[in-house]
């Protein structure tokens, strides 16, 4: 039985986020009834917002933010990589996941995980009403290793698979193609991973419009900003000047209110702990720029082919991320702003542009 566009609208929130709701139940009626809408999902790796982790994305905050709605109160609900990822897949916290860190005995894509909560993620759901769906990136930590069950496992609902094995490298690495083992080395032109993601994106994109008369969701999660930071060539020398911000907590001491991990680190930090944070946030803006050209390229064939107006783009992130807040070098893991706020952005049909929301939600 066909759905209307109210229940298709409710799908979505039930795939992404229930901050989609705001959007899409304020102008449902202005939504074409006819066809139910693209989605894209562009995930990125420890993009965080309060070190200005946004600040090098000018053409997304443009094509996304400027053309739909920015949260500005987003939280992932655990800040490290694994855990996130399969509450973004499913929508359930980690206590119901059970995904506890990124380790196979903790569940990051172990064999409970791909009996359990794999088994009903948005792609499935998606899927069931007819999606075409595809995926390429990072998918879990633990993915595709001998222990998870290899290349060969495709998680359920995927039309079309190219996961990362294992944890975000730029070169250097094995795809699941699909079932099969795609490896790549270390040729800028044929091997960085985000422009690989960008080429099989781009190429899903042109056949589908030509071939495909079903919606689709087309799900992208580089390796960008996650370490080891490694730019493309082009972009290896952009932010020379910049520093890590030395505001809020930087090089500060954590005190006896914060919990006994934050203050463990020896305080002041080391210059050369110093000089290697700031390379770090240089390296990491420098990564983002070859997503900033993915976004670029997605909206602009997007709109040439005449279907941007029917496609929702959500752009956010897995966890936070941070340089040298309370001392702590660099990474994430702490309940605290700079590792769980991160960004969010959607535009689509009947989402007004410009428009911000303070509403709070969580991945």
């Amino acid at each position: 039985m066909a759905l209307t566009r109210r229940c298709y609208s409710a799908m979505i929130i039930e795939v992404y986020l229930l901050c989609l709701c705001f959007s899409i139940r304020s102008c449902e009626n202005s939504i074409n009834d006819e066809k139910p809408p693209n989605i894209i999902l562009i995930l990125t790796d420890d993009q965080d917002i309060e070190l200005g982790g946004m600040t090098p994305m000018v053409k997304t905050k443009q094509l996304i933010g400027d053309a739909g709605m920015t949260f500005t109160n987003m939280f992932a609900t655990t800040p490290l990589c694994c855990p996130s990822r399969g509450s973004i897949l499913t929508g359930n916290y980690a206590h119901n996941t059970r995904i506890v860190n990124n380790s196979l005995s903790g569940n990051c894509s172990s064999e409970a995980w791909q009996q359990g909560p794999e088994q009903d993620t948005f792609a499935t759901r998606v899927k069931n009403h007819g999606y075409k769906t595809f995926y390429a990136g990072k998918y879990m930590n633990q993915y595709g290793k001998k222990g998870a069950g290899g290349v060969q496992h495709v998680p359920p609902g995927w039309d079309q698979w190219h996961a990362l094995v294992g944890n975000s490298v730029y070169y250097n690495y094995t795809l699941s193609n699909n079932g099969k083992a795609e490896i790549h080395k270390d040729d800028y032109k044929t091997d960085y991973l985000t422009d690989v993601i960008h080429t099989k994106a781009m190429e899903f994109l042109k056949t589908h419009t030509k071939l495909g008369s079903n919606p689709f969701l087309l799900t992208l999660a580089p390796p960008a900003c996650h370490q080891p930071f490694t730019p493309a060539p082009q972009y290896a020398s952009k932010f020379s000047s910049l520093q890590a911000p030395r505001n809020g907590s930087f090089n500060k001491a954590a005190g006896n209110a914060k919990h006994w991990l934050v203050q463990q680190p020896p305080n002041p930090m080391a210059n050369d702990t110093i000089k290697l944070i700031d390379q770090y946030f240089r390296n990491r803006w420098r990564t983002l720029l070859s997503v900033d050209d993915m976004v670029e390229d997605i909206v602009n064939f997007l709109d040439d082919a005449k279907i941007l107006n029917d496609t929702y783009i959500f752009y956010t992130s897995d966890n936070g991320y941070h340089l040298g807040q309370f001392s702590l070098p660099y990474d994430k893991r702490q309940p605290y702003e700079f590792d769980i706020r991160v960004p969010l952005m959607v535009r689509g049909p009947g989402i007004k542009g410009g428009t911000v929301s303070k509403v709070g939600f969580s991945s």
